[in-house]
């Protein structure tokens, strides 16, 4: 990940996690949604699957090689993806804690059939029951995955109480 200055502070600071708790987040997380700078400046947020690996930091989307998000990407590949846990409550207490990760990235349309397969696997066996299962849709819609891979450049985690 870099580190980069011209991103703004968390303004509550006591309420940041650290970066650990944002990777299991980042690593846990069953869904995200990619934020893309869209037509005419608005900005486009969509809920995605993915798989955030733990090897290369890279946070990996699949979806079709065209459509809104990819025309988006093409224009400008500055992307936010918000990610969030399913929260907890603590005895006595109705109101859930809450963690969310906010990652300020850029992101790069996959052209390499191997890393392509090998990450569509990956984000396949984090929602698929068995690798079977798996493995058959790849036989059958493989050649029609576009992959994107996020590079991190600024990434915040928060906790909130949600009282």
């Amino acid at each position: 990940m870099k580190t980069m200055s011209n991103f703004r502070p968390m303004r509550r600071i006591k309420q940041q996690v650290p970066h650990d708790e944002c990777i299991n987040i980042l690593t846990t997380a069953k869904r995200g949604v990619l934020s893309v700078i869209s037509d005419n400046g608005y900005p486009y947020a969509v809920p995605v699957n993915f798989f955030y690996d733990t090897n290369d930091g890279h946070i990996f989307i699949h979806g079709a090689k065209e459509g809104h998000k990819i025309d988006a990407i093409r224009k400008s590949p500055k992307v936010c993806f918000t990610v969030w846990n399913d929260g907890e409550k603590k005895d006595g207490d109705w109101a859930y804690y809450v963690t969310s990760v906010v990652v300020f990235g850029t992101a790069e349309l996959i052209a390499d059939e191997q890393l392509t397969a090998r990450q569509t696997r990956n984000i396949g066996l984090k929602y698929y029951p068995t690798t079977a299962e798996v493995d058959a849709v790849m036989q059958r819609s493989i050649a029609r995955v576009q992959l994107i891979a996020v590079s991190i450049d600024q990434m915040t985690g928060k906790l909130v109480h949600e009282k």
